[in-house]
């Protein structure tokens, strides 16, 4: 959820930072604080122990034995700004805070769904270990697994002529083919995270990476930036689109990665993000990076479209990870709802407490990832139709402890997937996508 519009504002003014360290003139940027803040108390579970044996079925998994944690999204998981102060921090990436991946010192210093299982295992491969300026080139020695990339639609489409071709439609095939290979969107971080997976034993910072045998959490929360366009273009960016290319997505991570689970968070509602308010620059400027949502008027018609379309996001999206469609023995994708009625934080005279949004008014500051991280946890050790549920980040998140009669990461759906099958031609391009992807980016 983040704009090049936004970026080039902020750049003009970044004259007076030093990007070495990623530290800003004056307070900007507070690294270190967690270091120094107040602690957060222990969390201790009875059983914190692995299975005796390494897990053959998907269905057995314990928080411990999972080696490996990985993510997938946009700027929402790259935490844009997440541990800033003003805009000057916006640029930042601040992935060592983030609620899904973020390794930044332990749990007590900073709650994210790595740093809880790092309790359960110290040895856990992939959290992200610090900052990164968005735009500029980044290594898995900084990213940690973290594959997230800010701005990043389900499909982004760029098309690459400067004028249409003579005599070429638009709906001729070429064109298909052109936006295909020039798209950016989230099965271009699955090829990049299949490629660091299966290349990983030979990295320094965390060798041991035994792609067939070690068990695999990826968590994957997109869809915002669709949604935030869908004004500009209602057929790229429906409900009907985002689904096609999550189920193309989903079905690669299916056929390609062995023991892996997937959470899938559901997508939030986001018409209260309009009433996050700052006297700040980056206020103003999120009309730029969500026009669709920010601009049109309160009670129009325009904006209660949108908000059927973030309504159609989430039932597609529930539709679709109902039943079986995607599990079998050593892989499992769960949708994850505790966000599906979050409502914003609120002060007691009803006012938005700030103290959860940057100075975009749009992301969250650390604070509201530490509540994203223990939702998703709670809702991991939750079975299907009992999954918490956020009403209000008002209200603190207690985490629970697996449940002594359940151990495991709850995968098994209770009922038969009613969703398609996507057709073969469909995965096949989807797969020339990845084996460009890899020759482009290769390293």
């Amino acid at each position: 959820m983040f704009s090049c519009a936004l970026l080039g504002t902020v750049v003009l003014t970044f004259s007076i930072c030093h990007s070495d360290g990623f530290t800003l003139a004056g307070e900007d940027i507070q690294q270190d604080d967690f270091l120094h803040a107040r602690l957060h108390p222990p969390f201790q579970c009875l059983d914190m122990r692995p299975s005796p044996s390494i897990p053959t079925s998907v269905e057995y998994v314990k928080a411990a034995d999972v080696k490996v944690i990985a993510a997938l999204g946009d700027s929402l998981t790259t935490a844009i700004g997440a541990n800033g102060s003003t805009i000057l921090s916006i640029p930042f990436e601040f992935r060592q805070v983030s609620w899904s991946i973020g390794g930044y010192g332990t749990y007590q210093n900073v709650i994210t769904l790595a740093n809880i299982f790092k309790l359960f295992n110290p040895k856990l491969l992939g959290p992200s270990p610090m900052a990164t300026f968005h735009g500029r080139p980044t290594t898995i020695n900084q990213t940690g697994f973290n594959f997230a990339v800010t701005g990043h639609n389900t499909l982004q489409v760029i098309l690459t002529f400067s004028s249409k071709p003579v005599g070429m439609k638009m709906s001729d095939p070429l064109i298909d083919a052109v936006y295909v290979l020039s798209g950016r969107n989230v099965s271009d971080q699955i090829c990049h995270m299949i490629k660091t997976f299966k290349s990983y034993p030979v990295c320094l910072i965390f060798p041991g990476l035994s792609f067939h045998e070690d068990w695999k959490l990826v968590t994957l929360l997109i869809g915002m930036n669709d949604i935030c366009d869908y004004c500009k273009n209602k057929t790229l960016f429906s409900a009907d689109s985002f689904i096609h290319h999550m189920t193309e997505a989903l079905d690669m991570m299916m056929n390609k990665i062995p023991r892996t689970i997937v959470n899938v968070v559901q997508i939030l509602p986001m018409k209260p993000l309009r009433d996050v308010h700052k006297p700040t620059l980056g206020c103003q400027l999120q009309k730029r990076f969500c026009s669709c949502l920010v601009q049109p008027e309160d009670n129009s018609s325009e904006l209660e479209e949108l908000v059927q379309v973030n309504v159609q996001f989430q039932r597609k999206l529930r539709q679709l990870l109902q039943g079986d469609r995607f599990f079998k023995k050593d892989f499992a994708v769960i949708l994850q709802p505790f966000l599906e009625k979050a409502g914003p934080p609120r002060l007691p005279d009803g006012t938005v407490d700030s103290s959860f949004f940057t100075a975009d008014c749009f992301h969250f500051t650390v604070k509201g990832h530490e509540e994203l991280a223990k939702g998703l946890w709670n809702n991991m050790f939750q079975p299907e139709g009992e999954k918490g549920m956020i009403e209000s980040f008002s209200k603190p998140i207690k985490l629970i402890c697996p449940p002594k009669e359940h151990p495991y990461i709850y995968t098994r759906p209770k009922t038969k997937s009613s969703a398609p099958t996507i057709k073969q031609s469909s995965l096949t391009k989807l797969l020339f996508v990845c084996v460009l992807y890899h020759s482009l980016h290769y390293y």
